[in-house]
């Protein structure tokens, strides 16, 4: 069994240090990361020039490119070997609701779903003023990472998983949640460069707008361990038949 280990804080991220110790001895670990922080890459992949993998350490490489990148290299040709599963994490920070639009954590693990693979993405609730610790949401996907080996999902399944900023002992369970949603993303701040041009600093995201019981947003405050099945198709199904009346005999 091997296992494929992303991120996109980067491969000296505390979180996937934490995440490959915790996955020790569950299976064959291989991390393949980017060189530096990709946070908000997104599904990105770099085509305009070509990208470099290092290795580190014997089951360590980092790669010059996206999180998309290091899961498309290492599972389309870097290794003389197959992979069994992908798991992206641990983000420094949650990924609930909108996020997972940005999200260069989730986007590794939509790309390992890309290529063939059952994926987890996990992250953890960024604490207030203290600095992150990783040890439970550490063994949240230990835990997970065994109860899919042993019980596996459909392929086409993209696990979320965020975890709240508690300690382990302090985690209500699991809770099987959808996506919420925020409110449009506070106004760019703009600045100066030291030339006295003008740049822009994207803002923070909104606040949660449709967070109430049953979302992700919801579980995590409540310490719950959120898990979101995701998909990979976007098609709004339910619209398909208003848009064709819309249509209607509409002729270019």
């Amino acid at each position: 069994m091997k296992i494929l280990i992303s991120n996109d804080d980067g491969y000296r991220a505390r979180g996937i240090l934490a995440l490959r110790a915790a996955l020790d001895g569950v299976a064959d670990i291989t991390v393949v990361a980017p060189d530096r922080n990709k946070s908000g890459a997104s599904n990105s992949l770099t085509l305009d020039v070509p990208v470099h993998v290092s290795q580190v350490e014997r089951d360590l490489y980092y790669v010059t490119g996206t999180p998309t990148d290091c899961v498309h290299v290492a599972i389309s040709g870097l290794f003389d070997f197959e992979f069994d599963m992908v798991v992206s994490g641990i983000n420094d920070g949650e990924n609930l609701g909108d996020d997972v639009l940005y999200s260069g954590t989730v986007a590794a693990a939509v790309e390992g779903r890309f290529l063939g693979l059952p994926t987890i993405a996990i992250s953890l609730q960024r604490p207030d003023g203290v600095e992150a610790d990783f040890s439970a949401a550490a063994r949240v996907a230990r835990l997970l990472v065994v109860h899919m080996l042993a019980q596996p999902l459909e392929r086409r399944m993209i696990l979320n998983v965020n975890v709240p900023a508690l300690p382990f002992e302090r985690l209500r369970g699991f809770a099987t949640t959808r996506l919420g949603h925020r409110h449009r993303s506070e106004p760019v701040v703009r600045s100066n460069d030291p030339r006295g041009r003008p740049i822009y600093w994207i803002g923070p995201a909104g606040a949660q707008q449709d967070g109430g019981p049953g979302t992700d947003f919801h579980a995590v405050a409540d310490g719950f361990v959120s898990v979101t099945p995701l998909q990979t198709d976007l098609t709004r199904h339910a619209a398909l038949e208003d848009v064709s009346r819309w249509l209607g005999g509409l002729q270019p």
